[in-house]
């Protein structure tokens, strides 16, 4: 007889193939979970430009098997000279959403790597190189990539918007043109940084050559982030905002990250839903819609003010707290809602490694593209965060020099009460919490496998690029009679295709009890899962 092959015990989940494949050849070469989504993180850099970048944010969730877990806050902040007196001198109401003014804040994504590999090297014992993490990555921008259908699609959409921005049309439109899917893509400059990370470590990002490069093209740009306020750029270690769930614990992160909006979306859904609704049916469609309205008007003025403390905001996941809020939901009945919702372009990736240790993570550069501004001397695309930032100088987020903006990026994670530990998250910008819901939902109270769970028809309430702001969209495998319900019901509903990206791209990574592991990612997206 014939031994089965062994089970595999560790496993990444991303939305790059290249990506997830360099997380597995980390873990095969001796690395852990931490090592491991860093070189999927710096690969998603390259590969995933539309997505992410050295020049965004990025948070952490890092699990030890039978260990707490700790929160990584690598995000940005405005620079010097993004006041809101200077942009009203421009005649400006609002930070534009591309160009050098929208290149406001620096960029924390490097930080959260250093940050995640200084702990993992003390709590599991890390050691490899970070010449060896970021090799995937300096590879792929060196000699080229096959262009993915997203990053093409994204491209083509945004051409003639960014072209005028500058450095976009010189790295990202070669021969004047959006490269086609499947077309090698190459970017030299980049790999250089990359290579001058490898040698002399990740501070150089925010205290060195790179940071001498990035502060003066972004001088020259027009941004208003000097070199000063990149020689400031930290991340930073927290303890994770807690829900308690019927079926275990849930984790997510506290401001400025939208963390709360999910985690009271599970905790509205874990109270209201019937026992195993049915996946797709008129009761988890309808009760999720409802209960992410109720959980963004809670959570968005505390997330934008970060005033607020944690244990400000962590007693609204109090059981009383919530079960206020169930009374109060409408189960027959649309309620309208004046909170409007952005989309926004991100990569989650999970990894579990063969010790337990799982990382749920994030990183973005907001809009696709971010600002659209690339830096001459490094090819590097900078974000837009500080597009959630108010010009009123009354309001909670205004634009202040030194401050943090609101995120969306918000990676979950769980340990349940039947041993399994579960790493998700989403793309999406803020409908990130409600794909997160749908996704894990799907899991643990109607019994789908992962791969079913992240693959079946999701829905979304709430604007995105334009469009009514109570718009409640379905995608095509939602049942006929589901939408006429749910039209009936009072929603303003808009059926979309299946597997339509504007329903986010989730992931799920799950270890059992004994050690075995499960996960995927979506086919909305261009990633996959690798085990190993």
């Amino acid at each position: 007889m014939t031994d089965a092959p062994p089970q595999p015990t560790a496993l990444v989940a991303a939305p790059h193939a290249l990506a997830a494949r360099a997380a597995r050849d980390v873990m095969a070469d001796g690395g852990d979970a931490v090592e491991a989504t860093v070189a999927a993180a710096a690969t998603l850099a390259v590969v995933y430009p539309h997505m992410n970048g050295l020049g965004g944010d990025g948070f952490w969730l890092v699990k030890p098997a039978g260990g707490a877990p700790v929160a990584i806050h690598a995000a940005g902040t405005a620079g010097s000279g993004a006041t809101v007196e200077a942009y009203r001198a421009q005649h400006l109401t609002e930070v534009p959403r591309r160009g050098p003014l929208a290149a406001a804040t620096t960029a924390g994504t490097v930080a959260g790597w250093h940050a995640a590999l200084r702990w993992s090297r003390q709590h599991l014992g890390s050691r490899l190189p970070v010449a060896r993490l970021l090799q995937d990555a300096e590879q792929h921008a060196r000699q080229g990539f096959a262009t993915s259908r997203g990053q093409y699609a994204a491209t083509a959409q945004l051409a003639e918007a960014l072209r005028p921005v500058p450095g976009f049309a010189d790295v990202f439109l070669p021969g004047g043109s959006a490269p086609a899917e499947g077309d090698t893509f190459v970017q030299p400059r980049l790999a250089d940084v990359l290579a001058r990370l490898a040698d002399v470590g990740l501070s150089d990002f925010w205290a060195g050559d790179v940071a001498a490069s990035v502060a003066s093209d972004l001088a020259a740009a027009g941004s208003p982030v000097t070199a000063d306020d990149l020689a400031g750029v930290r991340a930073s270690l927290h303890e994770p905002l807690r829900l308690e769930h019927s079926r275990g614990v849930v984790w997510n992160l506290a401001p400025p990250t939208q963390g709360l909006a999910s985690l009271v979306l599970l905790g509205l859904l874990d109270r209201v839903l019937p026992d195993e609704p049915d996946p797709s049916g008129l009761p988890l469609v309808h009760l999720s819609v409802e209960a992410a309205k109720a959980a963004t008007a809670l959570a968005r003025p505390l997330v934008g003010d970060e005033r607020r403390s944690t244990a400000e905001v962590a007693r609204h996941l109090r059981p009383e707290v919530l079960d206020a809020m169930v009374r109060r939901l409408d189960v027959r009945r649309a309620s309208s809602s004046r909170v409007a919702l952005e989309g926004g372009d991100t990569v989650w990736t999970g990894v579990v490694d063969r010790h337990g240790t799982t990382v749920s993570f994030i990183q973005s550069t907001f809009s696709a593209f971010g600002s659209g501004v690339v830096l001459p001397g490094s090819g590097i695309v900078w974000h837009n965060r500080a597009t959630a930032f108010s010009l009123d100088p009354a309001a909670p987020d205004a634009l202040v020099p030194g401050r943090r903006p609101r995120h969306t990026l918000n990676p979950g994670l769980a340990q349940l009460d039947d041993g399994r530990t579960i790493a998700f998250g989403a793309m999406g910008g803020d409908h990130q919490p409600q794909h997160q819901a749908a996704v894990l939902t799907r899991l643990l109270e109607c019994g789908l496998d992962p791969a079913a769970a992240v693959a079946a028809p999701r829905w979304t309430w709430g604007r995105d690029r334009g469009g009514a702001s109570d718009l409640v969209r379905v995608e095509s495998g939602i049942s006929p009679d589901v939408v006429a319900e749910l039209v009936r019901r009072g929603h303003d509903v808009d059926v979309v295709p299946a597997l339509d990206e504007s329903m986010g791209h989730a992931g799920l990574v799950v270890r059992d009890a004994d050690g075995r592991v499960d996960g995927a990612h979506d086919p909305r997206a261009d990633g996959g899962v690798e085990r190993l």
